[in-house]
Order: structure tokens, then sequence, then C-alpha cells
């Protein structure tokens, strides 16, 4: 919570509104004193109430808490509970309808019903659909009746029966036995073929059809054991409550305690842990990797592939992670703090049992920050790689993707490179500190983007440092999952034609500013406070909204790429666009800024006219439509016309892969600065492999190089004539 307090200490406006609301939540604190706080009524209630005090007063635009909003805080409750609706009967959608307009009452105030009523029937219902599908699994199905399934559950309708909910999950389970058969049918023609396996064990199709529906029965199984373990009264609770923060928008989450630790962990690229990576194999956890310099490695006792059978937190009573997801597992072992003991009862491959005692400490997550290479071909090109816009509130010292992008260009200065390229795909965002900043590695000074809160007048962000890390050629790859502040930077790039945008048709569209704020009256921002309080949990709230230094809003729309190019991703609805409560777009006055005199008109149309006649790009193009069609259809289960349908996606798919891979490798090298630290471990080695693997032959990047070359070239030329007397 502590950057919360700098941040409202440096943004004194806020000041009044955080009084404000700690009073009234006080206010409601003490109206409840003196009742049974083990009471988890009385703590949802709380929730609710603080919740519903902290979006009207705080939120960007909040919207009226009432009966239209409590309609569809119910529809997205139940699609939470519910999204392939084989749960649910349609007559227990009848009877949610009669809080339709109620859940608005309880967030204003009234007694919390309509949440326990949901839940006793989800409970139920979940307890009945246990008891289908193992009877549905112990006979063998018949693949040779015209039949289909539609996975699309948009075009479903909510079984009216328990006949109908049968028959939805015989389908389901149907078609999972099926792919699994197929599989294995599959696979035993390629061993026949491969002459290098003796003794081949010929299956008949009626013992691969039995060994598909025991693999489909232990999944399910577990799968249930997991559901049953993590479906607690809070969880879903805070699925209830995030179905209300949703419906503000899209970014206003509530954050139990632990998850808003996971949030701060992702943003600071470390955590504390024992260093280790699990996997589920057959329904056990075991150990996948061990971090190099980690707890764990360092300790010397635990090993790849051992199954972790319990956790012990020090020296209480162990927890059987039996049927245990991953995640819940990783939540046991990683513990609370820094130099806690957790203990972990293994076994290994040999049979043994071993309790192994391993002391937490702190796990730095390397895969999260900035990665530079050198591309070799017409001239000598540094690609940086980031895949967030990372900050470590917590540390004055701590990791800062805006440091370590300027170490990076340092690097790539020295080896002379020609010009850059930024990879910010997939780059989902981070902080807005660091975004200002790193754009100011590549301006002189000024604007960077503007932010305007709600009844507030805009606020201009500007790099104040006349400082040019990097002033060549400059390309910034971005696909539609480049969010929030990857948006800022490539709107900030365009706007001052500082270099050319390239990727897919838009970026994702998230324009708000969200700060995480306490639900709890006694916390730390409180007059009032009470370390022992109950915690209520945490608020990502959206505050504010973005604006280019053009005027407009990255919300909604994002960023229009200079060249854009086809993506495999177009055609599916995950945008800010494609959700209904996404807040819309705007603009505001222009900000006062210099562009740069640049002029990339004659590259950009070059660029698009050769992509126009690419041959690769226009099949992709045609691929990705053929292969958005197909996932909106229904899927036969009829063994013949199943396997006919998967040979045609089958071949789609590997047409829309060999399509997206270059025929010949880019020239992809290691910095020499870098050389060292990836050769210190084989855990290193193999992550840079990986890393460089998936580079080599992208097309995006080759189509980046093209176009930065073409930079490279213009640069040179005006270089020349610069220099003309």
């Amino acid at each position: 919570m502590q950057k919360i307090a700098i941040f409202i200490m440096q943004n004194k406006k806020y000041i009044p509104l955080v009084i404000l609301m700690t009073f009234i939540a006080v206010f409601f604190t003490f109206q409840s004193q003196g009742k049974n706080e083990e009471d988890p009524k009385q703590r949802y209630e709380k929730i609710l109430r603080n919740l519903n005090v902290l979006i009207k007063e705080a939120h960007f635009k909040p919207r009226p808490i009432d009966d239209a909003f409590s309609k569809t805080i119910l529809k997205s409750f139940v699609e939470e509970l519910d999204d392939e609706k084989n749960v649910f009967l349609a007559s227990d959608i009848e009877a949610f309808k009669k809080y339709e307009n109620k859940i608005d009452d309880e967030i204003n105030g009234a007694s919390l019903v309509s949440f326990y009523e949901i839940y006793k029937v989800y409970q139920k219902r979940i307890k009945e659909v246990e008891l289908i599908y193992p009877t549905l699994l112990n006979a063998p199905f018949n693949f040779n009746v015209a039949d289909s399934i539609q996975l699309d559950a948009e075009k479903n309708d909510f079984p009216k029966t328990e006949n109908d909910r049968y028959d939805i999950w015989r389908k389901r389970m149907k078609y999972a036995v099926l792919s699994k058969l197929v599989d294995a049918q599959e696979d035993q023609e390629k061993n026949k073929a491969n002459k290098e396996i003796k003794d081949l064990k010929i299956k008949a199709d009626s013992t691969m059809e039995r060994e598909a529906r025991e693999q489909v029965k232990k999944q399910m199984t577990r799968y249930y054991t997991t559901k049953s373990t993590n479906e607690t009264q809070d969880e879903l609770f805070s699925i209830f409550v995030n179905s209300i923060t949703i419906a503000i928008d899209p970014h206003t989450n509530y954050y139990p305690p632990i998850a808003s630790r996971e949030f701060n962990e992702s943003m600071s690229g470390r955590f504390y842990g024992i260093g280790a990576q699990l996997k589920e194999e057959d329904g056990h956890i075991k150990i996948g990797t061990l971090v190099s310099g980690g707890p764990a490695w360092k300790g010397g006792e635990l090993k790849e592939n051992d199954e972790i059978i319990k956790v012990a937190q020090g020296a209480e009573v162990p927890v059987d992670v039996t049927g245990y997801s991953v995640s819940d597992a990783v939540k046991l072992i990683r513990g609370s703090s820094k130099g806690s003991e957790v203990r972990l009862t293994v076994k290994r491959i040999d049979g043994s049992i071993h309790v192994i005692k391993i002391i937490r400490d702190e796990v730095k997550l390397d895969n999260t920050f900035a990665k530079s290479a050198i591309i070799n071909g017409k001239n000598k090109i540094g690609y940086i790689y980031l895949p967030e816009f990372y900050a470590d509130f917590e540390r004055p010292n701590g990791a800062r993707c805006a440091v370590d992008i300027a170490k990076e260009i340092d690097k790539l200065k020295a080896e002379n490179v020609s010009g850059i390229i930024l990879d910010l795909r997939g780059n989902g965002g981070g902080s807005l500190y660091d975004v200002v900043q790193m754009a100011g590695l590549f301006i002189k000074n000024g604007p960077v983007c503007q932010v305007k809160g709600r009844d507030e007048s805009p606020n201009i962000l500007k790099d104040k440092d006349d400082k040019i890390q990097y002033s060549g050629p400059l390309a910034v790859m971005v696909d539609g999952t480049s969010a929030s502040a990857s948006e800022i930077f490539a709107a900030a790039i365009q706007d001052y034609k500082r270099g050319i945008i390239i990727g897919a048709n838009s970026t994702y569209g998230k324009g708000t500013v969200q700060r995480m704020i306490s639900l709890n009256p006694e916390g730390e921002l409180s007059i009032l406070s009470d370390k022992n309080a109950e915690d209520l949990g945490n608020v990502k709230i959206t505050l504010q909204k973005f604006y280019r230094i053009n005027g407009g809003a990255t919300q909604l729309r994002g960023v229009v790429p200079d060249v854009i190019l086809p993506d495999r991703y177009d055609f599916l609805k995950y945008r800010e666009k494609d959700v209904p409560s996404a807040l819309g777009w705007d603009e505001i006055p222009k900000a006062v800024y210099n562009e740069e005199n640049n002029d990339f008109t004659t590259i950009i149309t070059e660029e698009k006219n050769e992509l126009a006649k690419n041959d690769r790009f226009s099949k992709l193009k045609k691929s990705l439509e053929q292969l958005n069609l197909r996932s909106k259809k229904a899927y036969s289960l009829n063994i013949n016309q199943y396997k006919i349908e998967q040979k045609e996606f089958k071949s789609l798919i590997k047409e829309i892969d060999e399509l997206s891979k270059l025929s010949q490798s880019l020239a992809f090298k290691n910095l020499a600065s870098d050389t060292a630290t990836i050769n210190s471990a084989q855990d290193k080695i193999d992550n840079n492999k990986q890393w460089m693997k998936f580079r080599v032959n992208d097309i995006y990047i080759n189509e980046s190089v093209n176009v930065i070359e073409k930079l490279i070239s213009q640069n040179n030329l005006v270089k020349l004539e610069g220099n003309k007397p």
C-alpha cells in the first residue's frame, strides 16, 4: 500500500477524496460494531458498501447503481459460474430473474440475499453434474451415427430439463473421448510406419476407445477435485464482486488479499518463494525446473521431477495437495514472506519419500525483463523485446523498465547498430511513470501523453530531459494484445513522427488509468488505523483516461499502425471495443509539441504496395479468414466425418504456421556483453535458445527489418544531403 500513499502525496488533489471516503467507510464500520465479525455475511456486506462508496466517489465515469445495472450484474455472475451453459437449468435462470432489480439495492445497503441464493443453487447443480460424467464414461460411445456438438456457448441455450442437460454432457464427453481416440489411432499408424520401433503392440479400436474413456474420466475427476478445493464461498463471492466491478468498466477489479500480493509481484518482476516451476503430470504435481540462484537451487535437495505430496508452513500440520491445481499448490509453497520456512514432502522417481525444508527468499523473474539481440543483414540492426512495462514499486533500486531499456540501448550502440526495432507485441502495459521516461529516451523533450480525471483539466505528462539516448532509425512492433502503456508509447512515437509503428490492424484499446485502493476503512490511508482489522481486499479502480498528445484517446480505438500486417488474432473478439462495459472514445485539446523533421510517407506507401503484392501475407490473410469461419461451426461426433474435419483443420493450422515462418532464418545473435551471463547456467542457455527460436523465423520481425532498412537508407541519404557543400 506504500505506493498508494506515495501516489496520493504526489497528487494532492486526491487527498480530500480519500478523506471523504475514509469518513464514510468508517461510518459504516461503526454501524456494524458489536455484531459477530466472524459472520462472512457481514464482511461481504461491508465489502459491497465500501465498494459502492469507492465507485461513486472515485471512478472516472461511475454508472448509476440502478435496476438496469443490477440486470447486467446478474447476467455477468451467472455467465462466470456457468460459461458453457451446462450446469444451470433454464428454470434456474428464470428463477434468478427475481434478483434482476435487487442486486443494486444490496450494493446500496440492503441485506445480501442474491449471492447466497444463486450460490446455493450452483452448489446443488454442481453436485448433480458431478454424477453425470462417470455414468457416461462407463460405457462405449457409438461414433458411427450422425451427431454433432456446438462448442460456441453464445449459440447455445441453457438446458430446459435435466434430460437436456444430460444430453449436453453426453456430447461433451463423447467429443472428449473421440478426440483422444482419433489421436491414439493416428499415433499407432505413425508407429507402424516407424521401422525403428520393434515389437509394437497393436491395439484394437475398442481397446483405444476404452483407454480414451479412462483418460477423460481421470481428467474430469481431477478437474472436479480441484474445483471443490477452489470454489469456496469466499472465492465465489470474489467472482460476484468482480461481476459488479467489470460492469462499471472491464479494468475495475476486486482483489481479495492474496490476489493483491500477486498483482504487486507481477509488476515488480520479483517475488518471495523457493524458485521452482511446477508442472502437472497425470494428476500429480511435480517440480519442472529450478530457478538458478533461487533458494531451492541453492539448497540442492529438491530435484526436477520430484512429486510434491504435502506442503507445510514450517512445523505446522502439512496439507495434502493431491488433486490440487498447480496454481493452488504454488500459493501454498510461496507462502507469505521472505525468511519463512516451507516443508515439502516429495516422492522421488525411485519411490523414496523425503521431507525437504526450504527458507523462502527473493526470486527474480528474468523472463519479465527487457532483452536485446543483433540482427545481421544488409545493416546491423538492434532488436529489443519488452514483455511489459514493469516497475518494482516497493524498492528504490528495484527493476524499472525505462532504466533497463536505456541500458539495452547503450549496449546496442556499443555494437554500432544502424537502427533499432522495439518489440511491444503481447505487452499489456504497466507503469505510467516508466513509459514517460522510456519515450524520453527517443525524443529531446516534451509531452508524452495527457491524463484526465473526472471533472479535471488534462494533466500533461512530459519528458523534461533534453538528452536523447537514441536518435537513429526506429521501428516499433505492436499487435492486438499491446495495451495501455504500450499504446501510450506507440502513440507518442507516432505523433512525434519519431519512428514507424508496425503491426496488427489496431492495438488493444485500453486507454484508462487504474490505481489499487484498499477497501479497509482501517487501512493505512485512513485517519484511524487498526492493524488487527479484517482485511477486505483492494480494488483496482479506473480513476483517469489516457489521451494522445494529438488529443485523441487511446481508449477503445487503440493505435492504428503505419504499416498494417494480417494477424492471426484479427478475427477474434478480445479487444476493448468488444467489451460491452468499456468506456468510450473521445478527444481533448491537442498538447503543444514539436514533431520531428521526418517524412515517412514514401516508406509507408512503398511498404503498403509491397505488402499488397506479397503472396505470403495474402495467403495468410485468406487462411485466417477460413479459420475464423471454421471456429463458428458445429463439430461432428461421427468418427469418419470428424476425421475429415480434423484433417482440414490441421491442414489449415499447418498452412498458417508455415506462412508465419520464414523459409530462411534471420541472422539473430546475442550481444557480446550478454554472452557471459547467458553461459553462466544451463537454464539460462536453454531459455536463450528458446527465446531465439521463436524469433529467427518470425515473418513479422522480418517485415520490421524491411521497414528499418528503408529508414536506415533514408537516414543515410539525409546525412549525405546534409554534408553536401
